[in-house]
């Protein structure tokens, strides 16, 4: 079984190309019932990085689900360049469960990251590089995870304990609040962001304008999925590029 967690799409595809490879299915995590889960005996969770470290809501989730009982986990993590020592903070979080844990692989694509200074998305043409060779990644990490392997497969960085052990507690301190969210004056109404968040995190008000509650993921699938442009984190991604990523590779 993979459960997957994917804001802007690309742990999405690396979860369905993940599966087709291993013929596992593939559960969104908010989908996610332990009940159709009984007699699993593997768990692939599949996530994007967040600032070098796991998402706070996919840690969140590890901190409360229910799953089978003596299932591996392996976790298979996607990241526009690296992922510093998210692998650890992983492994401890499910340590907490009582869960055994496999391999830890990462999958480099597309950057998506917007939020701050010197953050953007990718070229077009460094955007389809990074796809092109995702498929052949994701094979790699299939059959090791088919042969029982439990290495550790990740693009760490330089500096990776700095990354994840300082810079990612000031980030989600400091870095993710929902408040700088707005809508801009070409928000047409559509509601594209309100159906893509993946904690019902956004409602539209009475003249169609975007709200954002407290509850978000920060995985700013909200600004790229804006057809117009119109979703702004304060002015921190004024002049900064969109990414979604498509919703299937097929090679």
């Amino acid at each position: 079984m993979i459960i997957w967690f994917s804001g802007t799409g690309n742990s999405r595809l690396a979860a369905q190309r993940l599966g087709r490879e291993l013929g596992e299915r593939c559960v969104k995590m908010s989908d996610y019932d332990p009940r159709e889960s009984a007699g699993e005996s593997r768990v692939i969770w599949v996530f994007p990085i967040y600032s070098w470290g796991v998402p706070p809501v996919v840690r969140r989730f590890i901190a409360k689900a229910e799953m089978p009982a003596g299932a591996t986990h392996h976790m298979v993590c996607t990241c526009g360049d690296d992922t510093g020592l998210a692998d650890g903070m992983w492994r401890r979080d499910l340590g907490r469960r009582g869960w055994k844990t496999g391999g830890a692989w990462s999958v480099i694509m597309p950057n998506t990251y917007v939020t701050m200074r010197g953050f953007d998305v990718d070229s077009r043409e460094v955007a389809e590089a990074k796809l092109s060779a995702m498929g052949g990644r994701v094979k790699e990490i299939a059959e090791a995870i088919e042969s029982g392997n439990r290495e550790t497969g990740l693009t760490r960085g330089t500096m990776a304990w700095l990354k994840t052990r300082v810079i990612y507690p000031w980030f989600i301190r400091h870095a993710m609040s929902p408040r700088p969210f707005k809508a801009l004056k070409g928000c047409i109404g559509c509601g594209r962001c309100v159906v893509c968040c993946p904690t019902g995190n956004i409602k539209l008000d009475a003249a169609k304008r975007p709200v954002w509650g407290d509850d978000c993921a920060f995985c700013l699938g909200c600004y790229h999925v804006c057809p117009r442009h119109a979703v702004a984190y304060g002015n921190k991604t004024r002049d900064k590029g969109q990414y979604l990523a498509p919703r299937y590779l097929n090679d």
